[in-house]
C-alpha cells in the first residue's frame, strides 16, 4: 500500500534514538522526510546521516524540549526550512522511576515536566503549520497509563496525560481535519530496554520472563513495528481515523496470560 507519504514533513520527537528511530527510519523509508529533533547532537547527526546514506531525506533541529522556547524554535527552525508541518510525532521521554514512596514533589514535576509537557508545547507550535496542512499528530504512550507498573508515579502520570490530550485534542481539531492518535507501546526492545535489562542479576532469564508473556509470538515489539503504525496513522490512508489508542504490543496489555 501506497501511503502517499512522500516529501511530507514530519517532525519526529527524540527521533534520533530507539522507538523514534525506528519512526524516523521507517517515515523516510515511505518517501517522507523525517525532521528528528532531540538533544543529543551526535546521535540526531547520526540518525540523519544513516536515512540519506540510505537514500532517504532527512533534516534536524537539536532542541532541549523541556525549554519551552527551544520547542518553539526547532518549529521554527522546521518552518523556515519547508514553509510546511505535515505530522508531529511526539515520542521523547523516559522512564524515570520517580516513584510515589521514594519520589518528592520536584522530582515528579521534572518527571512530568521531561515526559509530558513538550508534548502540548510541540504540539501548540505547529498547530498553524497542521491546520494549513490538514496534517497529523500520532502520541507515543506507554502501557504504564493502563496497567501501572509500580515505582514510576511521574512516567505512568505522564502517558495518562499523553492518552487523554490524544482525546483532547483530536476533539479540539475537527473543524480543522487535523486528526490525532496515539500509538501505546508495551515491551519494544531498544538500546535503552536492553541496558535496563543489564542491571539484573540474570539479563537473559529476566529477559524470557517478560518475553513468554507475551501472547503473539513470545517476543518484544520491534521498534519497526512501531514505526509502521505511526506512518499509516501520519497518511491519508488512515484518514478517518481519529481519537485512537492503538496498542502495538503482540497483545500483552490486553489478553489473557493464561494463554501464555
Amino acid at each position: 500500500m501506497d501511503l502517499q507519504l512522500k516529501d511530507k514533513v514530519i517532525i519526529v520527537t527524540g527521533g534520533s534514538k530507539g522507538i523514534g528511530e525506528g519512526i524516523s527510519t521507517v517515515l523516510a523509508n515511505e518517501g517522507a522526510i523525517p525532521v528528528i529533533i532531540g538533544r543529543d547532537k551526535k546521535s540526531v547527526a547520526k540518525a540523519v546521516a544513516a536515512i540519506e546514506e540510505n537514500g532517504g531525506k532527512a533534516y534536524s533541529a537539536i532542541a532541549e524540549l523541556t525549554d519551552p522556547e527551544q520547542c518553539k524554535a526547532a518549529v521554527t527552525r522546521t518552518l523556515e526550512k519547508f514553509g510546511t508541518i505535515d505530522g508531529l510525532v511526539n515520542n521523547a521521554g523516559v522512564n524515570d522511576g520517580v516513584s510515589l514512596e521514594n519520589g518528592n514533589y520536584d522530582d515528579f514535576l521534572k518527571s512530568v515536566n521531561r515526559n509530558l509537557t513538550h508534548y502540548y508545547m510541540m504540539a501548540h507550535y505547529a498547530l498553524p503549520a497542521l491546520k494549513k496542512s490538514k496534517g497529523a499528530i500520532v502520541n507515543i504512550g506507554s502501557k504504564t497509563s493502563v496497567t501501572g507498573q509500580g515505582g514510576t508515579s511521574g512516567y505512568a502520570a505522564s502517558n495518562g496525560g499523553r492518552n487523554a490530550l490524544t482525546r483532547e485534542w483530536a476533539v479540539e481539531l475537527l473543524p480543522y481535519s487535523v486528526r490525532v492518535n496515539a500509538v501505546i507501546v508495551a515491551e519494544c526492545f531498544t538500546p535503552l530496554y536492553s541496558r535496563w535489562i543489564q542491571t539484573f542479576e540474570n539479563p537473559e532469564e529476566k529477559l524470557n520472563e517478560i518475553t513468554k508473556n507475551i501472547p503473539l509470538e513470545n517476543r518484544m515489539t520491534t521498534s519497526e513495528e512501531i514505526g509502521n503504525t505511526v506512518a499509516f496513522l501520519l497518511s491519508n490512508r488512515s484518514s478517518h481515523t481519529t481519537g485512537q489508542l492503538l496498542f502495538v504490543d503482540g497483545g500483552y496489555t490486553h489478553l489473557d496470560r493464561s494463554i501464555t
